[in-house]
Protein backbone atom coordinates (compact mmCIF):
# COMPACT_ATOMS: atom_id res chain seq x y z
CA UNK A 1 0.00 0.00 0.00
CA UNK A 2 0.94 3.50 -0.61
CA UNK A 3 2.09 5.75 2.52
CA UNK A 4 -0.69 8.26 0.74
CA UNK A 5 -3.12 5.88 0.18
CA UNK A 6 -5.64 7.12 2.57
CA UNK A 7 -5.19 10.96 1.99
CA UNK A 8 -5.24 10.91 -1.93
CA UNK A 9 -8.37 13.24 -2.96
CA UNK A 10 -9.18 14.06 0.48
CA UNK A 11 -10.46 18.10 1.18
CA UNK A 12 -7.79 19.02 3.45
CA UNK A 13 -7.87 23.13 4.74
CA UNK A 14 -4.53 24.45 6.18
CA UNK A 15 -5.09 27.27 8.51
CA UNK A 16 -1.65 29.21 9.36
CA UNK A 17 -0.96 32.93 9.45
CA UNK A 18 2.75 32.32 7.89
CA UNK A 19 2.09 32.22 4.18
CA UNK A 20 5.74 30.08 4.05
CA UNK A 21 3.62 27.57 5.87
CA UNK A 22 0.51 27.38 4.04
CA UNK A 23 2.41 27.44 0.64
CA UNK A 24 4.80 24.46 1.99
CA UNK A 25 1.98 22.63 3.11
CA UNK A 26 -0.01 22.75 -0.57
CA UNK A 27 3.14 21.62 -1.90
CA UNK A 28 4.00 18.86 0.01
CA UNK A 29 -0.25 17.44 -0.49
CA UNK A 30 -0.50 17.90 -4.68
CA UNK A 31 -2.46 14.69 -4.11
CA UNK A 32 -5.03 16.77 -1.75
CA UNK A 33 -7.80 19.15 -2.81
CA UNK A 34 -6.53 22.42 -0.40
CA UNK A 35 -7.95 25.06 0.82
CA UNK A 36 -6.16 27.94 2.76
CA UNK A 37 -7.03 30.64 5.80
CA UNK A 38 -4.66 33.18 7.16
CA UNK A 39 -7.10 34.33 10.27
CA UNK A 40 -9.58 33.07 12.43
CA UNK A 41 -12.10 34.53 11.10
CA UNK A 42 -11.69 33.24 7.44
CA UNK A 43 -10.98 29.87 8.93
CA UNK A 44 -13.86 29.57 10.95
CA UNK A 45 -16.30 30.82 8.51
CA UNK A 46 -14.95 28.09 6.11
CA UNK A 47 -14.99 25.56 8.70
CA UNK A 48 -18.73 26.21 8.99
CA UNK A 49 -19.59 26.57 5.52
CA UNK A 50 -17.47 23.93 3.90
CA UNK A 51 -16.72 20.40 4.53
CA UNK A 52 -12.74 19.36 4.74
CA UNK A 53 -12.01 15.55 5.28
CA UNK A 54 -8.99 17.20 7.69
CA UNK A 55 -7.89 21.09 8.71
CA UNK A 56 -4.81 21.55 9.90
CA UNK A 57 -4.72 24.58 12.42
CA UNK A 58 -1.77 26.55 13.77
CA UNK A 59 -1.93 26.90 17.68
CA UNK A 60 -0.71 30.32 17.71
CA UNK A 61 -1.60 33.56 15.49
CA UNK A 62 -5.29 31.78 14.38
CA UNK A 63 -6.59 30.96 17.56
CA UNK A 64 -5.93 27.05 17.20
CA UNK A 65 -7.92 25.48 20.14
CA UNK A 66 -10.94 27.87 19.65
CA UNK A 67 -10.66 26.60 15.54
CA UNK A 68 -10.01 23.17 16.96
CA UNK A 69 -13.68 23.25 18.90
CA UNK A 70 -15.22 24.62 15.85
CA UNK A 71 -13.85 22.02 13.62
CA UNK A 72 -14.86 19.32 16.47
CA UNK A 73 -18.50 21.02 16.41
CA UNK A 74 -18.68 20.40 12.43
CA UNK A 75 -16.86 16.77 12.59
CA UNK A 76 -13.82 18.23 10.73
CA UNK A 77 -11.00 15.77 11.79
CA UNK A 78 -8.11 18.29 12.94
CA UNK A 79 -4.81 17.89 13.52
CA UNK A 80 -2.51 20.54 15.47
CA UNK A 81 0.60 22.25 14.23
CA UNK A 82 2.73 24.33 16.58
CA UNK A 83 6.20 25.73 16.70
CA UNK A 84 6.01 28.71 19.03
CA UNK A 85 3.29 26.50 21.19
CA UNK A 86 5.71 23.00 21.05
CA UNK A 87 4.68 22.13 25.20
CA UNK A 88 4.10 18.55 26.44
CA UNK A 89 1.06 20.85 27.69
CA UNK A 90 -0.33 21.89 24.14
CA UNK A 91 0.19 17.96 23.21
CA UNK A 92 -2.37 16.87 26.08
CA UNK A 93 -4.42 19.42 25.24
CA UNK A 94 -4.39 19.21 21.84
CA UNK A 95 -5.27 15.38 22.38
CA UNK A 96 -8.26 16.20 25.32
CA UNK A 97 -9.97 18.56 23.30
CA UNK A 98 -10.29 16.55 20.66
CA UNK A 99 -7.45 17.00 18.13
CA UNK A 100 -6.80 13.92 16.15
CA UNK A 101 -2.33 14.43 15.95
CA UNK A 102 0.20 17.73 17.29
CA UNK A 103 2.61 18.18 14.50
CA UNK A 104 5.49 19.98 15.38
CA UNK A 105 6.37 22.93 12.79
CA UNK A 106 10.01 21.22 12.32
CA UNK A 107 8.21 17.76 11.48
CA UNK A 108 6.15 18.86 8.25
CA UNK A 109 7.98 17.69 5.83
CA UNK A 110 6.65 14.53 6.94
CA UNK A 111 3.00 15.86 7.18
CA UNK A 112 1.94 13.04 4.08
CA UNK A 113 3.07 10.42 6.82
CA UNK A 114 0.88 12.00 9.70
CA UNK A 115 -2.23 12.36 7.36
CA UNK A 116 -2.23 8.88 6.77
CA UNK A 117 -1.97 7.94 9.79
CA UNK A 118 -5.15 9.90 11.30
CA UNK A 119 -7.14 9.06 8.28
CA UNK A 120 -6.01 5.52 7.92
CA UNK A 121 -7.27 5.06 11.79
CA UNK A 122 -10.58 7.40 10.87
CA UNK A 123 -10.88 4.42 8.54
CA UNK A 124 -10.02 1.34 10.92
CA UNK A 125 -12.09 2.89 13.65
CA UNK A 126 -8.65 2.77 15.53
CA UNK A 127 -7.96 6.01 18.17
CA UNK A 128 -6.31 8.70 16.19
CA UNK A 129 -3.23 9.31 18.45
CA UNK A 130 -2.26 5.33 18.41
CA UNK A 131 0.79 5.66 16.63
CA UNK A 132 1.68 8.97 17.83
CA UNK A 133 4.53 8.03 19.89
CA UNK A 134 5.67 6.16 17.64
CA UNK A 135 6.27 8.61 14.87
CA UNK A 136 7.41 11.93 17.49
CA UNK A 137 8.12 10.20 20.51
CA UNK A 138 12.32 10.66 20.17
CA UNK A 139 11.55 14.02 18.36
CA UNK A 140 9.89 15.13 22.26
CA UNK A 141 12.84 12.88 23.77
CA UNK A 142 15.59 15.42 21.71
CA UNK A 143 13.13 18.74 22.75
CA UNK A 144 12.12 17.96 26.06
CA UNK A 145 14.83 15.80 27.18
CA UNK A 146 14.99 11.99 28.35
CA UNK A 147 11.85 12.61 30.64
CA UNK A 148 9.73 14.50 29.12
CA UNK A 149 6.90 12.52 30.18
CA UNK A 150 7.50 12.33 33.83
CA UNK A 151 5.68 15.31 35.13
CA UNK A 152 2.73 13.83 33.55
CA UNK A 153 3.67 10.04 34.16
CA UNK A 154 -0.63 9.00 34.73
CA UNK A 155 -1.49 10.55 31.48
CA UNK A 156 1.27 9.25 29.65
CA UNK A 157 0.95 6.10 31.13
CA UNK A 158 -2.91 6.12 30.02
CA UNK A 159 -2.19 7.46 26.44
CA UNK A 160 0.16 4.28 26.17
CA UNK A 161 -3.36 1.82 25.83
CA UNK A 162 -3.83 3.39 22.49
Amino acid sequence: MQENNYINGKRVLIVDDEIDVRETLKDLLPMCEIETASNFEDAKNLLQNRYYDIAILDIMGVNGFELLAIAKKNETTAIMLTAHALSTENIIKSQIEGAASYVPKEEMVHITQYLNDVLEAKEKGLHFWHRWLDRLGGYCEKRFGKEWQKKDQAYWDKFRQY
